[in-house]
């Protein structure tokens, strides 16, 4: 997994509430496994027509946001099903953080596991970030992960509180399994012990 330090990136304002894991990315391309190659349908239904041309309306159609880092969205962002391809979809199109008065336990905890950086914030402050977020190519933000600071396009500074352990692992790239092998020299010497100790268990 890789680190999450500093981001500066162009922030895409996406206003609706209850984004659902569905609108992320739709049913029908949870059938591979693979962590990649799921960029391109992000939010397909919003992005394309039936016949696949893109919807010029659409935030991430817009040539000022094509290349967005960051999301700025309404409440309860990442509802519905618990659909980790939901997490893989945006962290493959380069999306590194959203930001959003609240999200969805599940999509939450799954963002930690892939590297995106999921910011709660009071809803004043994500509709004053929405607000500077509509500023096109010059809606440009810095998320410091290790200050816990937003900066905005404006130079202003926002707070975010995050727990430590997850800002932990984010700093460092680490996953579950990428905390669980920070212990393997502890784990070697167990089973090594277990070996010489009870040797039945092995055979």
């Amino acid at each position: 997994m890789d680190k999450f330090t500093t981001l500066t990136g162009t922030a895409a304002p996406m206003p609706m509430v209850n984004i659902d894991t569905d609108k992320i990315i739709p049913k029908q391309f949870l059938k591979t496994i693979a962590r990649t190659g799921l960029g391109k349908h992000l939010f397909e239904e919003m992005r394309y027509t039936l016949d696949g041309a893109e919807i010029p309306s659409f935030v991430l159609n817009k040539p000022s946001y094509r290349n967005a880092k960051i999301i700025v969205a309404g409440d309860n962002f990442g509802c519905g099903s618990s659909r980790e391809h939901a997490p893989w979809a945006l962290l493959d199109f380069g999306i590194r953080c959203v930001i959003s008065s609240s999200f969805a336990d599940i999509f939450y905890n799954n963002c930690f596991k892939n590297g995106i950086l999921p910011i709660k914030l009071p809803k004043e402050d994500v509709d004053r970030l929405m607000a500077e977020a509509e500023f096109g190519a010059n809606a440009t933000f810095t998320i410091d992960l290790e200050r816990q600071e937003i900066t905005g396009p404006d130079g202003k500074t926002t707070a975010f509180d995050i727990d430590p352990l997850r800002k932990h692992c984010l700093l460092n790239g680490l996953d579950d399994i990428g905390q669980t092998m920070q212990k393997a020299a502890a784990i070697d010497s167990f089973e090594h012990q277990q070996r010489t100790q009870q040797p039945w268990l092995y055979r």
